[in-house]
């Protein structure tokens, strides 16, 4: 059965690195559904976290190749047992103020004409927000910045 898996991806901040990686994916015929990328606390060391779908015997397959990358430092599926957001900017015509009455939904820009939002919050949250948000006003434009998470506990990846 397909599923979502989160994957948390700690590897060298080297040149080419995320190309590797992407190039993996494209190889094998893996869809990359979300992918971030940013430096940790250490500065010679990014976090990549990628959002794929596939049995849980391809993500396994997905898992071990990732892990035999030369800059990968540690993978891990972060399956149930994390947390993870995503940043929505939205820019709005018309009167949105009812369909984020209730949303953790911050302005950003108000000119004469459009407002730009700011929405964080879980990936099924935000489909549903964009969907309240069409029924009011006219979206003009939309960026996502993709899934980030961190694993819940005192587990570090």
């Amino acid at each position: 059965m397909e599923k979502n898996h989160i994957i948390s991806v700690l590897v060298e901040n080297e040149f080419g690195v995320l190309a590797r990686i992407a190039g993996l994916f494209s190889s094998k015929g893996y869809n990359i559904d979300s992918l971030t990328v940013a430096e940790t606390t250490d500065p010679t060391v990014s976090r990549m976290t990628i959002v794929t779908h596939g049995s849980d015997q391809i993500v396994s397959q997905i898992l071990k190749q990732l892990d035999k990358l030369v800059n990968v430092l540690k993978v891990e599926d972060l399956q149930e047992k994390h947390l993870a957001r995503e940043v929505l900017l939205v820019k709005v015509k018309g009167d949105f103020k009812k369909a984020v009455a209730g949303l953790e939904a911050k302005i950003l820009q108000e000119s004469g004409v459009t407002t730009i939002l700011e929405i964080t919050g879980e990936v099924g949250d935000l489909a549903k927000n964009i969907d309240r948000l069409k029924k009011v006003c006219e979206i003009v434009e939309i960026v996502r910045s993709g899934v980030i998470a961190i694993a819940r506990g005192e587990h570090a990846l």
